[in-house]
């Protein structure tokens, strides 16, 4: 996996950053052009946990029409202020899903599936979930 990251080289310290697969986004520290450094980091969190619930949702034949990850952090106060504390909260849309199965879902991908939910564990970050189902 490969990524490259160029300076803008604009009024504003930010960059273009393209993936080894050929995708592009902006960073931005201002937060004018695109997301902050941080802000990457949840998201590709929530990404990569939301991926898994949806996925082992679908193979426990789960009818789900929908699902959203919202994703809140704390940061330390001092430099560097890492991530202390993140928690994802999923809304899991269907018709007649089974709690049991989206607990399942949840914790198997992050124990076992979410690389970046490992990762962060691993490196001391705090990492909660919780969920609500709703109806189509």
């Amino acid at each position: 996996m490969t990524a490259q990251v160029s300076w803008l080289k604009n009024d504003v310290i930010n960059f273009e950053a393209k993936s080894g697969s050929g995708h592009t986004i902006t960073i931005d520290s201002k937060q004018e052009l695109g997301a902050r450094p941080m802000e990457l980091i949840l998201m590709g969190l929530g990404a990569c946990a939301s991926y898994d619930v949806v996925s082992i949702l679908q193979k426990s034949r789960q009818n789900v029409s929908d699902v959203r990850c919202e994703v809140s952090a704390k940061r330390a106060d001092s430099v560097p202020a890492v991530f202390t504390d993140i928690h994802l909260h999923f809304i899991v849309e269907g018709i007649d899903i089974k709690e049991s199965q989206v607990a399942k879902a949840i914790e198997l991908s992050a124990t076992k599936y979410c690389s970046a939910s490992k990762m962060l564990a691993d490196g001391g970050v705090n990492i909660t979930h919780d969920y609500h189902i709703t109806g189509a």
